[in-house]
């Protein structure tokens, strides 16, 4: 009985994703609505390093476009793009909260792509558009997002919240009707520790609603 249950064990693991590909793949948040494994060959393919490239171990010298604008900063080859807006770029609004890909505090876009941002190495960003939560606002207006976590009371401590409303703008700019299941499965990577999900949920319908 144990031979056979080892054997299944590692055929289940042999018809899914290798443990290289879900590392590869792990800067890719579950916020809104990729699907997981189209999003990691499409992050794959921006990801590989040319052949015979190497970097370090000094600081070295990028450029990454973000909001809209060209940054030029120096960074070494282990900063994580999270360490790179905060640190090195003043845009604090991302947040560093489990520093390990599982609570989705620090999403932002990448082409348009949620990511955990603390998984995500700068010098991977290449030539792609960040996005961070200080982007969304538009002309000194807040995103109808922003505006209805504030009128709903969407948000406690904080902390989870600039990667929520990340995920939660994803899956209103790729669904105008979303239902309640929609928001669910949107946010189902975004872990908040006080529990404000009912008011998240209601507050990205009532922005839906407005953005029609």
């Amino acid at each position: 009985m144990k031979k056979n249950s080892k054997k299944s064990h590692a055929e289940g693991h042999s018809k899914g994703l290798s443990r290289r590909g879900f590392l590869r793949g792990a800067g890719l948040t579950t916020a809104g609505t990729v699907v997981f494994t189209t999003g990691v060959q499409a992050f794959e393919a921006h990801t590989q390093p040319a052949k015979g490239t190497s970097f370090g171990p000094g600081s070295i010298g990028i450029e990454m476009k973000v909001n809209g604008r060209m940054q030029s900063l120096t960074v070494e080859p282990r900063t994580t793009l999270a360490t790179a807006l905060r640190d090195h770029l003043s845009l604090t609004g991302t947040k560093v909260v489990c520093d390990r890909g599982s609570c989705s505090a620090c999403t932002v876009f990448i082409d348009g792509k949620p990511v955990n941002a603390c998984i995500t190495m700068a010098l991977d960003v290449g030539d792609r558009e960040v996005i961070t939560i200080e982007g969304i606002a538009r002309n000194g207006e807040l995103h109808p997002v922003q505006e209805a976590f504030i009128e709903h009371d969407a948000s406690q401590c904080g902390y989870c919240t600039p990667g929520m409303v990340m995920s939660c703008v994803h899956l209103l700019e790729n669904e105008e009707n979303p239902s309640l299941e929609d928001v669910k499965a949107a946010t189902r990577g975004n872990l908040c520790r006080c529990g404000t999900y009912p008011h998240v949920f209601k507050a990205t319908l009532s922005a839906a609603e407005k953005m029609k």
